[in-house]
């Protein structure tokens, strides 16, 4: 039992209320980060004997295993050991096994333009190679059904919807917008059997309640589409618009899609749940399908996942620093940036494009014409007003176009210096399509989809700003139209528009939109950028991907191995520095002690010379002659001997 079946369960749970509502428990194969209402208990890591003490306590059973294939095992174990277990039941308990349409998925029909595949003939089905053990736990399920153990099998079809699971890749690669073609693998012809998981959960809920004769149901919805149908209208929901198909080979090099999920995926069948129209009352939520419900389905994937628009608009007087305070804010939250300038520019380059390809059919050349005309019309503005901006209605158009396309609606942009006026704001962000006589609101009447969430109004003393422009390099002030004179009737416009009741910060007041205000004191801004990332708050996009994980690991790897090479290199440096120090030091002292001796010897020489001169003039004559006469005599007492010699021959005693 996975955190699907919890969800199943409580979502049928949460229709009731009171008396005979749903308990739900059931074990998780990751924590949630948010606690779940409608789950009494959730388990986590049970070995088999905990685990059947808690099916045990259960009046239903549900396990899913069209997800994981390592929970066929385990219901196979579950189902068995509760069959078991029958003799110690205190009343009747039903197991019911979600499986998948991929045991039919060999199927082979009598007449394959007759009718599609149901439930009546169940027995007929033929299972994908990769699912034969499905198909042998479905038999097993059905076998161990009695009279106090009541056991289901519902074939579901590829589920959809609260944040995806098969087709996720689909909705991730077309959220992204880095591929300018989402891929369908294969011919994209197959017929897939699909069901919203919510509509699933309401089968699940009418089983339980309604207990039908059949033990076998199909769970699939009233639609017939295809794959390259559903990838289509994702990419058109979501991203580009255009699909490429590719060999199914290449869905085996896709690290985000499972052999499990690719398989599934080229699944040919048409399906129809009979046993679901004639004795089940179910509530649809996507009774039709994915494809015509895919603003709801898109709409459930960008909330469960948590993945919202941030819309931001920055504002505040020239040179205060918008541009580099937008690109920031993109770079920390991956938005777009949004300028005027630049959107033009990427308009006219597109209605250019449309221009030189138009084909030749009907519709083809309505689009060219209407590109056409507004490419002329964007040039001829350009060029009445000095090639740096349009006049007033057509940036609006451009702007509002780029809000609305599929990056800005995903992600969410940054709006720099735009829109300059009361009036532009109201018509930039003016929607007739929300407009209501029961609701007269100001907001109803705004686009929500491009309405910013937050506005940052940077300001600066006029000061600040003048030595700003005049310590910029002469590139940017030309790109800026920062020249002195143009800059200061820029600032002075500026301030004189601000004075105004009607402005563009007024305009967002008026929405209760209350704008963030940032006093540029510093060039590196960083205070007032800690103070736009608390506001805003966490970003809300896909966390890197596991890809991106291994290449920003392998680029700090790299990045340690080369600063631990320079510290070894700086240190290995240092120790030969001072082993250099030491060598030259040892030969200086040693050089130092050389001289030194050699002074000494040289004093002592100096110092000697009077003294042996005179022992050799007054001592050494007597003393050798006392040593001849010693040596002659040879005395007993050769020291006394000689000592009486110098005694006679002392010059004192005569």
């Amino acid at each position: 039992m996975e955190t699907e079946e919890e969800e199943e369960e409580g979502r049928v749970g949460s229709k009731q209320s009171g008396e005979g509502a749903f308990h739900v428990v059931g074990t998780v194969s990751e924590e949630p980060d948010e606690g779940r209402a409608y789950v009494l208990e959730q388990y986590s890591k049970l070995n088999r004997e905990e685990l059947l003490a808690k099916l045990m306590s259960c009046d239903v059973v549900i396990y899913n295993i069209t997800q994981h294939a390592d929970q066929v095992e385990e219901a196979s174990w579950a189902v068995s050991a509760l069959h078991n277990e029958m003799s110690h039941f205190s009343k009747p308990k039903m197991f019911i096994l979600v499986s998948t349409v991929m045991t039919w998925a060999c199927s082979k029909s009598v007449d394959p333009d007759d009718d599609p595949f149901t439930d009546e003939i169940f027995w007929r089905r033929r299972a994908h190679p990769n699912f034969k053990q499905h198909t042998d736990l479905e038999k097993r399920v059905a076998k161990m059904g009695k009279t106090l153990f009541s056991t289901y099998v519902v074939a579901s079809g590829l589920q959809y919807g609260m944040g995806e699971q098969t087709f996720h890749f689909f909705f991730k690669t077309a959220w992204l917008g880095r591929e300018g073609e989402i891929p369908v693998f294969g011919d994209g012809n197959n017929i897939v059997p699909t069901v919203h998981i919510n509509d699933l959960a309401s089968v699940i809920q009418n089983v339980i309640e309604q207990r039908p004769k059949p033990y076998y149901l199909l769970a699939v919805d009233y639609s017939n589409n295809t794959m390259g149908d559903i990838v289509k209208k994702i990419s058109s929901a979501l991203g580009p618009g255009k699909i490429q198909k590719k060999p199914v080979e290449e869905a085996f090099l896709t690290k985000d899609l499972s052999v499990m999920e690719i398989d599934s995926l080229l699944v040919n069948l048409r399906m129809e749940g009979v046993y679901l129209k004639e004795l089940l009352s179910i509530n649809w939520v996507c009774e039709s399908g994915l494809v015509d419900n895919i603003e709801l389905v898109v709409e459930e994937y960008r909330q469960t996942r948590g993945l919202l628009p941030i819309r931001l608009c920055v504002l505040g007087p020239p040179a205060v620093g918008k541009t580099t305070v937008s690109k920031q804010i993109c770079e920390h939250y991956k938005l777009h940036h949004i300028t005027l300038k630049e959107t033009i520019s990427e308009t006219i380059l597109k209605l250019e494009d449309t221009v030189k390809n138009a084909g030749p059919d009907a519709e083809n050349e309505d689009t060219a014409a209407e590109a056409h005309e507004l490419l002329n019309s964007l040039k001829d503005s350009m060029e009445q007003n000095g090639g740096t901006h349009c006049d007033q209605c057509l940036p609006l158009r451009v702007v509002r176009d780029k809000l609305m396309s599929n990056p800005c609606r995903n992600q969410g942009f940054v709006l720099d210096s735009f829109p300059k006026t009361y009036e532009q704001a109201k018509e930039l962000f003016y929607s007739e399509d929300h407009e209501s006589e029961d609701e007269p609101s100001l907001i109803s009447s705004h686009s929500k989809r491009i309405m910013p969430e937050f506005v940052l109004c940077l300001d600066a003393s006029d000061d600040f700003l003048k030595n700003r422009v005049m310590n910029l390099p002469e590139r940017l002030v030309k790109d800026h139209n920062y020249e002195q004179e143009h800059f200061l009737r820029r600032l002075a416009r500026y301030r004189e528009k601000n004075l105004e009741d009607e402005t563009v910060i007024s305009y967002f007041d008026e929405l209760d939109i209350t704008p963030i205000v940032g006093r540029v004191i510093e060039p590196d801004c960083l205070l007032l950028m800690q103070k736009i990332f608390d506001t805003v708050g966490q970003p809300r996009n896909y966390g890197p991907s596991s890809q991106e994980v291994e290449e920003e690991q392998r680029r700090k790897a790299e990045e340690r191995m080369r600063r631990e090479a320079l510290e070894d290199a700086e240190q290995e440096r240092k120790e030969a520095e001072e082993a250099r120090l030491r060598v030259a030091h040892w030969e200086e002292w040693t050089k130092g002690l050389e001289d030194v001796r050699r002074q000494e010897e040289e004093l002592l020489e100096a110092q000697s010379v009077p003294l042996r001169s005179y022992l050799i003039e007054h001592v050494m004559p007597t003393l050798t002659q006392g040593l001849m006469e010693c040596c002659t005599a040879r005395p007993q007492d050769p020291v006394d001997f000689l000592a009486e010699y110098l005694l006679k021959k002392n010059p004192l005693n005569h």
